[in-house]
């Protein structure tokens, strides 16, 4: 009869060594699955990142255009009439959000690649397009705009696996002292 104190996952595998979890954690921010890779986790590690940047990938195309520049939906502002709260679910992505904190100046230091649009119409430079251009040229502009957030946050699930470990038994563990064993 099977012993059923252990549970089956944990009786089948080898405990985890989660090397420097905090480092795992950092690796799995800067890009989907480097912090498992990290960690020897290497099917995961393969899994987060195939999953994670098709879906970054695929929202960034949504909002990119030849008129309009690349990646519009991933801009940083802060600006009265364009506070954008979108940007705190697409900033655990890492590395692959850091160009947007670059490119938040005026005039955008990479031109329109992850660009805040102009607030008010535009004036003869012609760079870049409104908000609203961009909305009417893009017609999945929003539907870009939520796969970029939903990928950034399953990176967030990813990170926080990174740092604490499986949810379900595997991690090594310190042996515990008994109390009154002297």
């Amino acid at each position: 009869m099977p012993d059923l104190s252990v549970s089956p996952i944990e009786s089948e595998s080898a405990p985890i060594d989660l090397r420097n979890p905090y480092m795992a954690g950092f690796l799995a921010w800067l890009v989907p699955g480097l912090g498992h890779y990290y960690q020897y986790r290497y099917h995961k590690a393969i899994i987060f990142f195939l999953c994670i940047m098709p879906t970054f990938i695929a929202g960034c195309a949504l909002a990119s255009g030849p008129e309009v520049g690349i990646a519009r939906n991933v801009y940083w502002s802060w600006r009265t009439g364009d506070m954008r709260f979108w940007w705190f679910a697409q900033a655990p992505l890492g590395i692959a959000a850091i160009p947007s904190l670059i490119n938040s100046s005026q005039p955008p230091a990479l031109g329109r690649f992850m660009a805040p649009p102009q607030l008010h119409p535009r004036d003869q430079s012609g760079v870049p397009p409104v908000l609203d251009e961009i909305r009417q040229k893009l017609p999945h502009y929003e539907l870009g705009n939520y796969l970029v957030v939903i990928a950034g946050l399953m990176n967030l699930l990813v990170i926080f696996d990174a740092v604490d470990g499986p949810f379900v038994g595997r991690r090594k563990t310190e042996p515990q002292s008994q109390l009154g064993t002297e």
